[in-house]
């Protein structure tokens, strides 16, 4: 099982940037996916998530209107676009797997974005 995130860096305030998480080793359609985020000296923290039937999608009230989050079954993979960033939106960013009727999850690694002028 594999959760591999990557499109993190600095950029600055107003920037853009894309993360994506591709997926191995489990059925991809079968689960929901997160993305998490963990800024220093605080809490992981909820953003976004995205079911995996009906492919509903659920904002944080911190990210909502600047960030989108998607699904490619074709790829396995993940995305979280995100615009309009913000000095508070750094942090490293996880992805996450889980399935409601088998309360089976898996986290990836992190990916680190920076806003910062």
């Amino acid at each position: 099982v594999q959760l591999q995130a990557s499109g993190g860096g600095l950029v600055q305030p107003g920037g853009s940037l894309r993360l994506s998480c591709q997926v191995s080793g489990f059925h991809f359609d079968y689960y929901a996916f997160g993305w998490f985020r963990q800024a220093p000296g605080k809490e992981r923290e909820g953003v976004s998530c995205i079911s995996g039937s009906d492919v509903t999608t659920y904002y944080a009230d911190s990210v909502k209107g600047r960030f989108t989050i998607s699904r490619d079954s074709a790829k396995n993979t993940v995305f979280l676009q995100m615009r309009d960033l913000k000095p508070e939106d750094t942090a490293v960013y996880y992805c996450h797997a889980f399935r409601l009727d088998t309360l089976t999850n898996f986290w990836g690694q992190g990916t680190l974005v920076t806003v910062s002028s």
